[in-house]
């Protein structure tokens, strides 16, 4: 008598995904960026952030000039400062992609815990978890991190900080309706009658049925993350100078755009379009293969 062998889930979830073409070309997109950024300081033929590689006398070259000293070429031009524009960007996707996923795991951390402890034990914490949510939810993220920063200061740390406090709201209101919904189940009610402790039901019952869900948004909110620092290093009040991203690179060249050196703007904005929409394309592929009514 033969048995029909199990279905892997993990095979199951690969094929899912990968019966989008845009989304196998976007996750190819964005692994290509997340590694290039991960190894920018040997693959960029020039360092723009160490004074002793940088001339003054190749600021503002066209894209496809030669360097003056012969050793390469500006592929993408270069700005004011005599900074390989390729080079610049690669080194801001690194501070990019690190605010956009470190900003987006504290959020999930900080609302996945808050969400569990206002849907579990309800009450008077429910009201007051839900209160603050409300509160938050009121106002422009942008316009939250606006005043954050305006108190704190710039600085990569402080991006970071006010990135989840404007993301938190999101994941505790989504895991509190998760788990009101699971709490009222039976499976739930007979593990309180075993005698199981708070914390197990909570991990081994409520949390499980929250992951899926949190998965997507936490995609989303990435490149979320990564177009709200961009905004506010292009207002001044993100990443210092030192340590720049797309965003500030951006700003850099807003002042030579009617001198027609519109490259120092313009390619550092496609690649921050190029990373958002990737991502973007990959998670909306992730909500469609964790959630079976979207599946065709």
């Amino acid at each position: 008598m033969s048995t029909k062998r199990e279905e892997n889930p993990w095979g199951r979830f690969a094929s899912n995904f990968c019966a989008s073409r845009l989304a196998i070309v976007s996750l190819v997109v964005l692994v290509a960026l997340i590694v290039s950024a991960l190894c920018a300081q040997w693959i960029t033929p020039q360092n723009p952030y160490d004074l002793t590689q940088i001339n003054i006398m190749s600021s503002t070259l066209e894209p496809g000039t030669p360097d003056p000293g012969g050793h390469y070429r500006f592929v993408l031009g270069s700005d004011d400062q005599g900074r390989d524009i390729l080079s610049a960007i690669i080194y801001g996707l690194r501070i990019s992609l690190g605010v956009g996923i470190v900003a987006t795991l504290g959020a999930l951390v900080i609302g996945l815990f808050l969400g569990l402890l206002a849907g579990y034990v309800g009450g008077w914490v429910d009201s007051f978890i839900m209160r603050l949510v409300d509160f938050q939810l009121s106002f422009p993220a942008v316009l939250i991190a606006l005043i954050l920063l305006s108190l704190l200061g710039s600085g990569i740390d402080k991006v970071i900080f006010a990135l989840i406090a404007v993301q938190w709201a999101v994941y505790a209101r989504t895991v509190r309706s998760a788990a009101l919904v699971e709490r009222s189940k039976e499976y739930v009610e007979a593990a309180v009658c075993l005698g199981l402790s708070g914390w197990r039901i909570v991990t081994r019952h409520l949390l499980p049925n929250c992951l899926p869900s949190l998965m997507v948004i936490a995609a989303v909110n990435v490149g979320h993350a990564i177009a709200l620092e961009a905004t506010l290093s292009f207002l001044g009040l993100g990443v210092p100078v030192t340590e720049p991203s797309l965003g500030m690179l951006i700003a850099n060249g807003q002042q030579h755009m009617l001198a027609g050196a519109f490259w120092i703007s313009l390619f550092p904005g496609l690649a921050l379009l190029l990373t958002v929409i990737s991502i973007n394309l990959v998670a909306d592929q992730l909500r469609d293969v964790l959630n079976p009514r979207l599946q065709r």
